[in-house]
């Protein structure tokens, strides 16, 4: 298993970053050839299951995903949320947390927004961790930097 970290600041007030990077739909239209069904009704909570469906064509592979802890941002406590992915191919868990810094405008941001997620990747040997770090970096930095921006929605 590997873990990274992906940490961005915006200027979005705590709520919104909150609400933009638990959109689950949205990271699907965010990650190359994934999309994302959320396979309980909402509004997302503890117990929230969906699956991110990755592949081209026939090749293709499931990460079923559970939200195990949802504590939304209120004024002086960040918010907080856990999934825990429960696939064959792909293993581990993720954390959400955003932080309103109360930094202004102008400033390197007022909402500090961390993702850290430990993978495994079943079908990839353990000496390529380094690699599958590096990549979930990139990717997932990607990710929440179209979440906060907000586009392409």
């Amino acid at each position: 298993m590997t873990v990274f970290r992906v940490e961005r600041r915006t200027d979005l007030p705590a709520d919104e970053a909150w609400r933009r990077v638990t959109d689950w739909p949205a990271h699907g239209r965010r990650v190359p050839l994934t999309r994302i069904l959320v396979r309980t009704p909402g509004p997302t909570g503890a117990g929230t299951v969906f699956v991110a469906r990755t592949g081209l064509g026939r090749v293709r592979f499931d990460d079923p995903m559970e939200v195990v802890r949802w504590e939304p941002p209120v004024p002086g406590s960040p918010g907080r949320c856990r999934l825990e992915k429960r696939g064959r191919a792909v293993s581990g868990w993720a954390e959400i947390e955003v932080t309103e810094t109360g930094a202004g405008a102008g400033s390197d941001g007022r909402t500090l927004v961390t993702w850290t997620e430990e993978l495994r990747l079943g079908f990839l040997p353990g000496f390529l961790d380094g690699v599958t770090a590096r990549t979930g970096r990139v990717v997932f930095g990607r990710v929440v930097d179209g979440l906060l921006r907000g586009r392409g929605r």
